[in-house]
């Protein structure tokens, strides 16, 4: 007769590992003074394995980071959110996006990026998760425990991306044109079994009806004909350091008060070149959602 029956083994195993995730968890949120570096999306392509991934909307919101009492930025900066906005949200550290809406980007960004809130402003904001930033565990159990985090809070302002499986490419593409259609941004696909790991992987990927991508501005080009005395286009720099110009997508007033040197900024393009540059580049927006420091 053996020692021990297999459903008792097995329930004992499951109970260490939670015990053993809850630690992981917990001293995560303790280690971070301030926030680690977080996963970046690559660009969706029709050879990936899709049984291997779930599907989300793509949040046009800005990113943030929260370490268990701050709400951090991508370059490093806190957001100054209101005490009673976070005062429910876990001690456990949470990756998602600051969002009030399609197509409100804008507006957003000028709400959250302010050194002093107002209060009336972020009452239309919530914080959406996707992820929990917690070493070695796959995502599949890391989301399983963010859908426990985001439900004990009872937090109004804490929302969870919901996530789910894609039977195919096919499919894939009904749910992007509806939900462009119906006015979100894009799709976003996370890999189950992906670890929790800094820079840019096809373990999470983007999936829109047209190409972007951000850069830096490093110059500005005189116009000419009826562009002269303004702004005839960017130069910009890509992230790998290279570096190409974007004279299309602007507006008058974008041309007579151009984005700023050193300023970030989205680009839309088709394709790319044979050296790898981006084709048909056009000006989308001005990527301005680092908060704005605070003067004592």
């Amino acid at each position: 007769m053996p020692l021990f029956n297999t459903g008792g083994v097995r329930a004992i195993v499951l109970a260490l590992s939670f015990f053993c995730f809850s630690l992981l968890v917990a001293h995560s949120g303790q280690a971070n003074a301030r926030p680690p570096a977080i996963p970046l999306a690559n660009v969706y392509h029709p050879d990936v394995n899709l049984q291997e991934y779930w599907v989300s909307e793509k949040l046009d919101g800005v990113r943030a980071y929260w370490d268990g009492s701050q709400l951090w930025s991508r370059g490093g900066h806190v957001y100054q959110a209101p005490a009673w906005f976070t005062e429910r949200f876990p001690e456990h550290p949470l990756d998602g996006e600051l969002w009030s809406g399609r197509g409100r980007f804008a507006e957003l960004s000028g709400v959250v990026r302010k050194a002093h809130p107002v209060q009336q402003e972020w009452r239309q904001v919530r914080y959406h998760v996707f992820d929990l930033p917690v070493p070695e565990v796959m995502f599949e159990q890391r989301y399983r425990r963010l859908e426990q985090l985001v439900e004990d809070s009872g937090s109004p302002y804490l929302k969870l991306v919901e996530q789910h499986p894609v039977a195919s490419h096919d499919e894939l593409k009904a749910q992007l044109e509806a939900m462009v259609s119906a006015g979100a941004e894009g799709l976003m696909l996370k890999r189950r079994n992906s670890l929790y790991r800094a820079g840019r992987s096809d373990d999470l990927l983007k999936v829109k009806t047209h190409e972007d991508a951000e850069a830096r501005v490093v110059g500005h080009l005189p116009g000419k004909g009826k562009y002269e005395g303004m702004m005839g286009a960017l130069k910009v720099e890509l992230e790998d350091g290279r570096r190409f110009r974007i004279g299309t997508g602007f507006t008058d007033n974008d041309r007579a008060n151009p984005p700023a040197i050193g300023s970030m900024i989205t680009f839309r393009y088709r394709g790319l070149t044979a050296t790898g540059l981006p084709r048909f580049a056009s000006f989308l927006r001005i990527r301005n959602d680092e908060p704005v420091p605070q003067v004592d």
